[in-house]
């Protein structure tokens, strides 16, 4: 293959934290990140009180998807707004790592993933010397939701090709296509922030969400269809590069990294997740592969193993 794998797996090489507000809370959080053996996977600690409860971040966890990707029970112990950081870790490469968090939302921050690729930046990655294990796409799964779609495709390759289309003029139809790697992800996808409308808000407040949003970490879409950050967009269309942003969150729940075309018309987290869970379900659309030792300026191939321990498919 003509397209750049990872060998080994990753982690973090220190310690880093970040502080900030839940979006739909508006309550205070820190989260810890913190180094992980091979074949931990992701894995957040919640630390209520005196309790501590263990989600592992994979889609056979996801208990609700309406405004966010949440872990766990809505109605009991869970985290939510999970897909920016998760973005990160898929877009960066990070295999293994262990989040340690004292509430019950990850921080909004600004709205991007930008302060999550600091984060990492700042504690270092580190390769670890057990091979990492990919998913490779071998025939092409399909959902349908109405006008919305989603799928898997094979591709020699990790890529998005994320449509939007929303009646809002300030919108309108964009589309995002782009191979994924770390410089990607960090230049062109990392700093695209959230989205809303200024006519939903006092509905979503009335419902117990967005408490925290502000044009500190979102942008606004007003009444007259403009929006009215300071500033404007960071990309002309940051709103289908946030949407990007998004599904690679909802993806890293795979419980390995994937070796296809995943591509999107008018989706969003539940869609994300139900493709997800779709393609997991049918062990004749994927297979577990890995590289073998490489010979100086050829390309790696790659031979099918069995899944890692952490994968949604054998818990």
């Amino acid at each position: 293959m003509g397209f750049v794998l990872h060998d080994y797996q990753t982690t973090v090489k220190a310690r880093v934290t970040l502080t900030g507000t839940g979006v739909h809370s508006g309550r205070p959080v820190t989260v810890h990140f913190l180094p992980a053996d091979a074949d931990t996977g992701i894995v957040f600690h919640l630390s209520t009180g005196d309790q501590s409860r263990e989600f592992r971040a994979l889609v056979s966890e996801v208990g609700a998807t309406d405004l966010c990707t949440m872990l766990g029970d809505p109605d009991g112990e869970h985290i939510g707004t999970i897909e920016h950081l998760m973005a990160t870790v898929f877009g960066l490469g990070i295999d293994n790592l262990i989040i340690e968090i004292d509430g019950s939302e990850v921080p909004i921050l600004d709205g991007s993933a930008m302060a999550f690729v600091e984060a990492f930046d700042q504690a270092g990655i580190e390769t670890l010397s057990v091979r990492r294990r990919y998913i490779r796409v071998v025939k092409p799964v399909r959902i349908e939701a109405g006008a919305s779609w989603a799928e898997f495709r094979p591709y020699d390759g990790t890529r998005f090709e994320v449509e939007i289309d929303f009646e809002s003029p300030a919108i309108g139809r964009q589309l995002f296509a782009s191979d994924i790697n770390p410089d990607i992800f960090r230049h062109d996808i990392a700093r695209a922030r959230t989205f809303g409308f200024m006519k939903d808000v006092e509905r979503l407040w009335a419902a117990g969400y967005a408490l925290g949003s502000s044009l500190e970490n979102s942008l606004v879409i007003g009444d007259d269809n403009r929006v009215i950050n300071v500033g404007g967009l960071r990309y002309p269309n940051e709103f289908a590069r946030h949407k990007t942003l998004d599904a690679m969150g909802d993806l890293a729940l795979a419980g390995a990294r994937f070796i296809g075309c995943f591509r999107s018309y008018r989706g969003g987290h539940r869609m994300n997740a139900a493709a997800l869970r779709r393609l997991l379900s049918d062990r004749t659309a994927f297979e577990i592969v890995e590289t073998r030792r490489r010979e100086r300026g050829r390309a790696a191939e790659m031979i099918a193993v069995s899944g890692p321990v952490y994968a949604p498919w054998v818990i």
